[in-house]
């Protein structure tokens, strides 16, 4: 390939501001384009999608290397007229791709010679689509700096990748680190874009060819102004459909241009009321996708072997959450059991203690003579603080009381905790001990949850969650054997020892 082969892709216009002769023919340096930096604007519907598509048909002609980035699915038209492999994330493509598959991508685009249509409209996710992009790119590059081959990368909506503005993602990074480094690398780019005021003006300002078709928002004619100059400004307003200016340095001229039809199916056409049919496309042969094949195989492989040991593992999460719980729960009826025979050992040794003694003084009052009346005691204070003794309630009224006075006990923190179990169900103790008023000390939030369990009053559930079981104790308590009413009673009395509503009540 000699450094003067060229392609022709437009005619000189006539109009203001243009150079040449009126309908002399206008080429491009093919070794220019596919290594140079390249730049096509123009508003919708003005002709920058046919100029593309007519550099990308020339260059497929004489059989030189091209890859496509397509953001809208308008490129596979070319497949009317050559074989080019077409790559997403669509059904209609010849195979769907992702990052996995970029370095295959590379080598059949620069080893292989294989054209390509990067077609990203198909992914929802569009850092789906931009991680495939930045894949394919750092292995071209990779790839180009020991090959060192003309060839062309082609990206469609440009602005997306390099924004103007600060800042740039990885995939916006690596077309730059191109555009600056890859010339000498034999990797060209040419960015289109319907809106150059949205796009990065490092990048269009080092271009070595630039096609400025019509524009009229005020933005974007002040970067033609910028980069051109005012007369152009004035004129691009006016330019017809696929009329442009086209600035080269090499040519170090600026002309007036009518770039020719594209003569693939116009994929990208506004639908209309007509009917068309979509023509016949060329398909690549087997063996060009076979190994991409493989490679999204091999990937399908992978995904259901981390999805079925993904299984495994939640199903052996899922028993020993179970045999947590299950140890929890044994735990817990084991302190309840020791609580209730506390409780009935309270509640029998004192009538005992008055057997004994009543059986003591019948004796001694048979033998002893009449004792002398002793004077009444002075009243004495009463204590401070509830008086349990004095709770009227049903069912085992030792044992209630004896859980009272254990919740009496407790200090501020830990019945806000309670409270924060009863009110909103099973949590993290340093949830509770934040809501009950607590800092962030994590050792002392679980030691009073510590405190919350060894009483009796919460229970573990596992992953680190417990929950109010006050309920649960109770019935275990009495066996069931409580009604409805008994019940909701010996559970208001038992929460009015830590719930502000029913302390009120």
């Amino acid at each position: 390939m000699a450094d003067v082969e060229t392609i022709t892709v437009a005619d000189v216009s006539e109009g203001p501001g243009g150079e040449g002769t009126v309908g002399e023919e206008v080429s491009l340096p093919v070794v220019e384009v596919l290594t140079g930096r390249g730049f096509i604007t123009g508003k919708s519907g003005s002709g920058k999608s046919n100029t593309a598509s007519v550099v990308a048909e020339k260059l497929l002609s004489n059989n030189f290397p091209i890859l496509i980035v397509d953001t809208d699915g308008e490129y596979y038209g070319l497949k009317e007229k050559f074989e080019l492999l077409h790559v997403g994330a669509d059904e209609e493509c010849d195979i769907m791709v992702g990052p996995e598959h970029a370095e295959k991508i590379a080598s059949l685009a620069l080893e292989g010679n294989v054209p390509i249509i990067l077609d990203v409209s198909g992914y929802l996710d569009e850092d789906e689509a931009k991680d495939l992009l930045t894949a394919v790119t750092k292995q071209l590059f990779a790839k180009e700096k020991k090959l060192k081959k003309p060839f062309l990368m082609l990206v469609e909506e440009v602005h997306e990748y390099l924004p103007e503005g600060p800042g740039l993602d990885e995939c916006g990074r690596m077309l730059i680190k191109i555009g600056k480094r890859g010339r000498k690398h034999g990797l060209g780019i040419t960015g289109i874009s319907q809106r150059p005021a949205d796009v990065k003006k490092d990048f269009i300002t080092q271009c070595d060819w630039l096609v400025w078709h019509r524009l009229t928002w005020g933005n974007d004619t002040k970067v033609v102004q910028r980069v051109i100059g005012t007369e152009y400004a004035n004129a691009i307003e006016n330019m017809g459909d696929g009329e442009a200016f086209l600035m080269t340095d090499w040519a170090e001229s600026i002309r007036r241009v009518q770039f020719q039809r594209k003569t693939t199916f116009d994929a990208g056409a506004t639908p209309g009321l007509d009917d068309f049919e979509r023509p016949d496309l060329k398909s690549v042969s087997d063996s060009l996708v076979s190994e991409l094949k493989q490679i999204t195989d091999k990937r399908a492989q992978h995904d259901d072997e981390v999805e079925r040991l993904t299984a495994q593992l939640e199903k052996k999460d899922e028993h020993i959450s179970q045999l947590e719980a299950e140890l929890a729960d044994a735990r817990d009826m084991s302190r309840m059991a020791d609580q209730f025979a506390q409780a009935m050992l309270d509640t029998t040794q004192p009538s005992r203690m008055r057997e004994a003694e009543q059986s003591g003084l019948d004796s001694y009052e048979r033998d002893a003579p009449e004792p002398e009346p002793e004077p009444e005691p002075e009243p004495e204070t009463p204590p401070s603080g509830p008086d349990f003794d004095e709770l009227q309630i049903g069912g085992n009224r030792p044992l209630v009381k004896q859980l009272c006075r254990s919740i009496a006990g407790l200090d501020t923190i830990e019945r806000g905790m309670l409270a924060y179990y009863c009110e909103h169900g099973p949590a993290e103790p340093m949830d509770a001990y934040v809501a009950a008023g607590g800092d962030a000390d994590r050792t002392i939030a679980y030691n009073c949850n510590a405190t919350l369990k060894e009483v009796g009053v919460v229970t573990h559930l596992g992953r680190g969650h417990y929950d109010y079981s006050v309920p649960q104790f109770i019935e275990a308590a009495h066996d069931g054997r409580l009604s409805d009413a008994e019940f909701e009673e010996i559970i208001d009395v038992i929460e009015s020892q830590f719930l502000p509503d029913l302390q009120r009540a």
